[in-house]
């Protein structure tokens, strides 16, 4: 069984900086892919960032390239997404996602899930 929690989400202003960290629990996932995905209220849960077992390869949405980055430590089983020049359009749930293969940007390739963490940039 394995548990992802996020946390480190909240409000802040456009421009701002937010970290959020995702917590995993039960197996080890130190040789899984994780990632970041997020759903806008009405909208589809979308691909956001994706890092290699060993932390060497990271992938980005095009939007977020340059303004998000994202990192893991194996030893503490957590990842994190830092998130700088935040926009109103980066308002979204965030969720955590890990699986043994890369899932590229499909949801349905992904194995486990957070439970999500709300972010909101305001204008």
């Amino acid at each position: 069984q394995v548990q992802l929690v996020e946390s480190g989400g909240g409000l802040v202003q456009a421009g701002g900086s937010l970290r959020l960290s995702c917590a995993a629990s039960g197996r080890t996932l130190s040789n899984h892919v994780m990632g970041w995905f997020r759903q806008a209220p009405g909208k589809e849960r979308e691909f956001v960032a994706a890092i290699s077992w060993n932390g060497v390869s990271t992938y980005y949405k095009l939007s977020v390239k340059g303004r998000f980055t994202i990192s893991r430590d194996n030893a503490k089983r957590t990842v994190y997404l830092q998130m700088n020049s935040l926009k109103p359009e980066d308002t979204a749930v965030y969720y955590c996602a890990a699986n043994g293969t890369p899932f590229g940007e499909r949801l349905s390739a992904v194995q486990y899930w957070g439970q999500g963490t709300q972010v909101t940039v305001s204008s």
